[in-house]
């Protein structure tokens, strides 16, 4: 019984962790953000399987997660921007299924959602302006000037570092938080009863 239990199990992260890697297929960026930031649902299925499996299980999703799309796509970034992709999930997913493992409740659900929101949010800026973008001005040639040119073409708000913080990846990053975490919430009920009669 405890293997059979076991094999779903593994088979439920494979599966979520697939599932999030074709959502990544489907990135796009959104109008007047900052040209090198994507929006994508792929943080739907990590919380889901947080939610339905708890935080271990939801990082092994996300790992499942990494490994295909470098299968799939290689890496555009000597694995920097998989780093980041890493740190902002479990920055999101963890927080969330961890309170919510506590209170199985729609309240500790939004709870955990808001509180892994928060967290990707602040995380996401931090890396962006720390990791991200200086990787590309070294790998590139590029400057900190032709970034926020670059950014300024699509949103003439952006003029500085400050603003591009503030009024690209900021917003950018509550949209794409938002989102994943209203979606899961919308269905989680009905999917993690599909869950649990699997398991």
């Amino acid at each position: 019984m405890h293997k059979a239990f076991s094999m779903k199990h593994l088979t439920l992260i494979g599966m979520m962790g697939a599932l999030a890697s074709v959502l990544m297929l489907f990135r796009f960026p959104l109008p007047f953000m900052p040209p090198f930031l994507s929006f994508d649902l792929a943080g739907v299925p990590e919380l889901i399987g947080g939610f339905a499996l708890g935080p271990f299980s939801a990082f092994l999703i996300i790992l499942v997660k990494i490994l295909i799309q470098l299968i799939i796509s290689g890496s555009k970034s000597m694995l920097v921007g998989e780093l980041q992709g890493l740190m902002l999930s479990c920055a999101m997913v963890l927080p969330a299924a961890i309170i919510y493992q506590k209170n199985k409740t729609r309240k500790g659900a939004i709870q955990g959602l808001i509180a892994g929101a928060l967290l990707c949010i602040i995380t996401a800026v931090i890396t962006n302006l720390t990791m991200i973008i200086p990787f590309y001005i070294n790998l590139y040639g590029m400057t900190m000037d032709s970034i926020i040119t670059s950014s300024h073409s699509i949103n003439p708000l952006i003029n500085d570092v400050s603003s591009l913080a503030l009024i690209g990846i900021l917003p950018f990053n509550i949209i794409k938080t938002a989102a994943n975490c209203a979606v899961t919430l919308i269905v989680y009920k009905k999917i993690s009863g599909l869950i649990h009669k699997y398991l």
